[in-house]
């Protein structure tokens, strides 16, 4: 099956960090990294879609940050 996940963050170096955990556990970038102007809380924010091929059949009670 394959898993998709969209991470998100403030722009700070904890995104970054989130997705090279997310690349070290199998996850490939998928697409393109977002970036935009949170208004309601004056920040920018980071978003980038990742993929990964896993065994099994997909449910929606599969935990993604686990896989």
């Amino acid at each position: 099956m394959k898993l998709y996940r969209f991470l998100s963050a403030d722009d700070t170096s904890a995104f970054c960090h989130k997705v090279t955990a997310a690349l070290n556990k199998g996850w490939e970038l998928h697409g393109g990294p977002t970036y935009a102007y949170d208004a309601a809380n004056g920040v920018m924010r980071c978003g980038q879609a990742v993929v990964k091929e896993a065994e099994g059949e997909y449910s929606p009670d599969i935990k993604l940050g686990e896989q």
